[in-house]
């Protein structure tokens, strides 16, 4: 089956690591069946992949091979990635919105790919402190779907602006998904690079990156 997804192997991370799925809605207990060995899930397999899944440590380990760690996906690529480590939760979802289109779009993608998991899930929202005139009511309206599709949302104001505040608030708060955007997976690749196998490693985060 050739599709996008398949241009993210030739430069970045190798095939192996990789399980692709075909859902446009991912069944329920998809997280509970995700792991070593896993096969993905084909509803739609005539089309395109929905999401691809790799298990972060052994990601890590791979990027921990290289004498300067490059980024995840090296060739853009539209199709969502996930990085689960020890257990992929969606018990809470900490989304970075930047109030940009394509960090609406995402988050509502992400929505909903997954919304027959996150019924039960706590999300948090962590929006930039000012948020122009034009973009309030799609502030409003990311938060209203959050809260549609979850049991509990929060929404903090905080001008975050490197991926490691977000990995850290991710980390200081338990959270179990920070939902991003694959324009900071470089930058990503360096914290977790820097943290993996570190006294604040938290081995119950994954990470979720679309376009």
């Amino acid at each position: 089956m050739q599709d996008d997804s398949k241009k993210l192997i030739s430069s970045a991370m190798p095939e192996a690591l990789i399980t692709r799925h075909y859902c446009d809605c991912l069944p329920e207990g998809f997280a509970k069946n995700i792991g070593a060995g896993a096969s993905g899930v084909y509803c739609s397999p005539e089309s395109p992949a929905t999401l691809m899944t790799a298990h972060l440590p052994e990601v890590l380990n791979w990027l921990h091979g290289m004498e300067i760690p490059r980024g995840l996906l090296s060739v853009p690529c539209l199709t969502p990635v996930l990085l689960y480590d020890e257990v992929l939760s969606m018990d809470h979802v900490l989304f970075h919105y930047d109030g940009t289109p394509t960090s609406a779009s995402l988050i509502r993608n992400f929505v909903s790919l997954f919304r027959k998991n996150i019924v039960e899930s706590r999300a948090t929202i962590i929006s930039p402190s000012f948020i122009p005139k034009s973009k309030q009511k799609e502030e409003q309206d990311i938060i209203q779907l959050v809260g549609n599709a979850t049991s509990e949302t929060s929404f903090i104001k905080l001008n975050f602006n490197r991926i490691g505040d977000f990995w850290s608030y991710a980390v200081k708060h338990q959270c179990t998904i920070l939902v991003t955007t694959k324009a900071y997976q470089a930058d990503l690749a360096k914290v977790l690079f820097h943290f993996y196998k570190g006294g604040m490693w938290y081995s119950k985060l994954s990470f979720y990156l679309a376009y």
